[in-house]
């Protein structure tokens, strides 16, 4: 079987260890973020899904990338003050990772072997791909980057996982 991704340890977007330990039990949509891509409005269908959700046991946790033509250069303070201001953003920010290549940070590791409903795994393709993951901490699902946090599809997993 393998590890839970809640044991993962990456800090969070502040820089407190273990960013992924208030998750653990949770049903969690992964989402590797950025502040300056044409898919940054659906930070506020992320935010939508955690207020919706919150309650059953359900979280979003965003994580920062800027391996995607630059598009999330700024500081982690940059990062905290857009997502909040700009979105409301309430769910847990991670500190900003690589999710591709040689430096590719050990949670994108164990969630990129997971294929999504075309069957397509490994490497992000771009910011905003989604990552389902249960309450053991076991990816259940794979979305692309297009596919919007309210999409049918996406709401579907995460009933079905609360």
């Amino acid at each position: 079987m393998a590890m839970s991704i809640y044991a993962t340890s990456i800090s969070t977007l502040d820089g407190q260890p273990n960013a992924l330990a208030n998750a653990a039990g949770k049903v969690t949509l992964v989402v590797n973020v950025a502040s300056k891509c044409g898919l940054t409005p659906q930070y506020e269908q992320l935010e939508a899904l955690q207020k919706q959700y919150a309650a059953k046991g359900f979280t979003v946790v965003g994580v920062p990338c800027n391996q995607f033509m630059g598009q999330e250069p700024g500081t982690s303070e940059e990062i905290q003050t857009f997502c909040s201001t700009t979105y409301g953003v309430t769910f847990p920010l991670t500190e900003k990772i690589d999710v591709n290549g040689d430096a590719r940070h050990e949670l994108y590791s164990a969630l990129t072997p997971v294929a999504d409903a075309e069957g397509v795994d490994g490497d992000i393709r771009w910011n905003f791909e989604k990552f389902l993951v249960n309450r053991d901490g076991a990816v259940v699902a794979r979305f692309h980057p297009k596919t919007s946090p309210d999409a049918p599809e996406v709401i579907s997993a995460i009933e079905s996982a609360l």
